[in-house]
C-alpha cells in the first residue's frame, strides 16, 4: 500500500459522533424507565454524569492509524519492535521514517510512554507504550502497570497541549490480559485525569476493533454515564475496586504510614486502644516489628499470648488472605453474579446481596470463592453495612456447609463482624431456620441478633426501599407467586 495514497481514508474526528450523542433510544428509554425510581438515591456516584466529559470521548470501530487526532497510540513491547495488527498498521502508514526515529529511543519500560512524529499519518504524533504481560498470580502489578501507561499516555498528551489523543486498547491478545478488566482500568484512568488535570485536551478517541466494541459499550456507561438516569442504574454495576482520586490501584498493603511516635502496641490490650495503635501505622504485618513468629505460635497453642497479640497474629493472618484475594484471578466466581454491592438501606448504610441459588457449591472452588468474598468486601465493610441473602429456590447444591462458613468467619477481619449492623434471611425454611440458629448459636458470637427472618419481600422493603436493591427477577416472581404481588402503596403506609 502506497502510504501517501492512503490519505483518502483518513478519518476526520470531528465528523463522529461523540459518546453523549451515542445513546440507544430504546435502551435509554428503558433506563430513563428505571431511574424514576430512584430519583431519591442518597448517596453519590463516583462517575457523576458530566456531559463536558462525555463530548470529549469518542468511541471508533476501526484502524487508529487513520485517524486525524492530534497524537494516537501505539502498543509495542519495550524494543518498540512489537508485530501486532495496531503496531502493523500504525508503521504501514507512517513509513520507514518511523523505525529509525524508534531507534534513536532505545526502548521503552513497560507502563511509560514516549513520543515521535507521526510522519505520514493524519496524526502529527505516535505515543508509543508498553502494556504488562499478564498473570494472575501478578494481577497487582500488572494493575499498576497499565494504569501507568494510560496515565503517562494522557500526561504526555498535556505537556505538549495536544487537544485530541487517539487510544488503541493497550494490552494485546498475546500478552493476556483479560480484556473487560483492562477496559476498567482504561475507562477509569482516562476519566480521572480528564476531570482532574484534563481541561486542554478536547477529545479522547477511543478506536476499537469489532470483538472489542461491545465490552467498551458496556463499561462506557459505568464511567461516563449519558444522563442522570443512566448514572444511577450503573452505580450498582461499578466494580468494588475503581482506584483513588486518579484512578490508580490501591494496593491497603503499601498504605504505611509512620507517626512521630507511635504507640506500643504490645502493653495495649483493649480493642479500641489497639485499633487506634494499628490505624495509626497501617495494618499490614510490614508495617511494624514483629517478634519471633514460631514463639508467638507456640505461647498461642498453650493458650499464654495475650489478646492484643493474638489481635496482631490475626490481623497478619488476614493480610495475606486479602493479599492472595487481589492477586488471584477469581473472574469465574464474580461471573456467579452470588454476591453483589447494590444500595443503601433506609438507615444510609450499604447493602451487600447473596444470592443462595447462584452458589454452585459443588462445582466451584471453596477458597477460590473465600477469597473473592474478602476481594469484595474488604473495603465495604470499613463502615457500616447490612447483608440481604436470599435463600430463595435454593437446592442440597447451593448450602455452604458450616465449616466453611466458621473457616470464613473466623478468617474475616474484625470490621466485618464489628460493623455488619443486620442481616436478612429471605425466604428461609424452617430446616435453613434450625441450621442458622444452631450455627449462631454454638460456632460463633455476636451473630444470633443480627439475624432477620423475612418471608416476603414487602418485609424487606420495610428496611430496604424496592429501588435501592437490585434483586433478581426469579426471587421476584418466587415471591409474587406464594405472597402476592407488590404494591409500593402498601409499603408507604407499613
Amino acid at each position: 500500500m502506497d502510504p501517501l495514497g492512503a490519505r483518502s481514508q483518513f478519518v476526520d474526528i470531528q465528523t463522529l459522533p461523540t459518546w453523549q450523542q451515542q445513546l440507544d433510544e430504546d435502551g435509554e428509554e428503558k433506563r430513563l424507565v428505571r431511574s424514576d425510581s430512584m430519583l431519591s438515591q442518597s448517596f453519590p456516584s463516583p462517575f457523576p454524569f458530566r456531559p463536558d466529559i462525555n463530548r470529549k470521548i469518542i468511541l471508533f470501530v476501526g484502524d487508529i492509524a487513520l485517524l486525524n487526532c492530534t497524537a494516537v497510540v501505539n502498543t509495542s513491547n519495550e524494543s518498540l519492535n512489537d508485530k501486532n495488527p495496531t503496531s502493523d498498521s500504525i508503521h504501514q502508514l507512517a513509513g520507514p521514517e518511523l523505525r529509525d526515529e524508534l531507534l534513536k529511543l532505545k526502548g521503552c519500560r513497560t507502563g511509560e510512554a514516549k513520543l515521535t512524529k507521526g510522519f505520514n499519518l493524519a496524526a502529527r504524533f505516535i505515543i508509543h507504550t508498553v502494556g504488562p504481560k499478564y498473570k494472575a498470580k501478578y494481577r497487582t502489578a500488572a494493575e499498576s502497570s497499565l494504569y501507568s501507561c494510560y496515565r503517562n499516555i494522557m500526561q504526555l498528551a498535556a505537556e505538549q497541549s495536544m487537544a485530541s489523543v487517539g487510544f488503541c486498547v493497550v494490552t494485546t491478545t498475546k500478552r493476556g490480559y483479560p480484556l473487560e478488566d483492562a477496559t476498567h482500568i482504561a475507562l477509569r484512568t482516562v476519566r480521572r485525569f480528564l476531570e482532574n488535570h484534563g481541561n486542554s485536551i478536547e477529545t479522547v478517541v477511543f478506536a476499537v476493533s469489532d470483538i472489542e466494541e461491545s465490552v467498551f459499550k458496556k463499561l462506557l456507561p459505568l464511567y461516563y454515564p449519558r444522563s442522570e438516569g443512566e448514572e444511577k442504574t450503573c452505580l450498582p454495576l461499578i466494580p468494588a475496586d475503581i482506584g483513588n482520586s486518579e484512578g490508580e490501584p490501591v494496593v491497603p498493603e503499601r498504605q504505611i504510614r509512620i507517626t512521630e511516635k507511635p504507640g506500643s502496641i504490645e502493653d495495649e490490650c483493649d480493642e479500641d486502644s489497639l485499633e487506634l495503635d494499628l490505624g495509626q501505622v497501617g495494618t499490614h504485618a510490614f508495617a511494624r516489628m514483629e517478634g519471633d513468629v514460631d514463639k508467638q505460635r507456640k505461647l498461642i497453642l498453650q493458650g499464654q499470648m495475650s489478646e492484643a497479640a493474638l489481635q496482631k497474629q490475626h490481623q497478619r493472618n488476614y493480610g495475606r488472605w486479602l493479599c492472595r484475594a487481589r492477586a488471584e484471578d477469581l473472574s469465574d466466581i464474580a461471573a456467579l453474579k452470588a454476591l453483589y454491592q447494590t444500595g443503601v438501606d433506609i438507615c444510609g448504610r450499604t447493602v451487600m446481596v447473596v444470592v443462595g441459588r447462584n452458589i454452585p457449591v459443588t462445582l466451584i472452588d471453596l477458597e477460590k470463592a473465600l477469597l473473592y468474598f474478602i476481594h469484595v468486601m474488604d473495603h465495604i465493610t470499613v463502615k457500616e453495612y447490612v447483608m440481604v441473602y436470599f435463600h430463595t429456590l435454593t437446592g442440597e447444591h447451593n448450602h455452604l456447609d458450616t465449616d466453611f462458613l466458621k473457616k470464613l468467619y473466623d478468617i474475616v477481619d474484625v470490621k466485618y463482624k464489628k460493623n455488619l449492623m443486620a442481616f436478612y434471611f429471605v425466604h428461609p425454611t424452617f430446616r435453613s431456620k434450625v441450621s442458622t440458629w444452631f450455627f449462631t448459636t454454638f460456632s460463633v458470637s455476636g451473630m444470633k441478633e443480627k439475624v432477620r427472618y423475612l418471608d416476603n419481600l414487602q418485609q424487606l422493603f420495610t428496611c430496604i426501599k424496592p429501588e435501592q436493591i437490585d434483586i433478581p427477577p426469579f426471587v421476584l416472581e418466587y415471591d409474587a407467586r406464594v405472597n402476592g404481588p407488590y404494591h409500593h402503596s402498601e409499603a408507604s403506609g407499613l
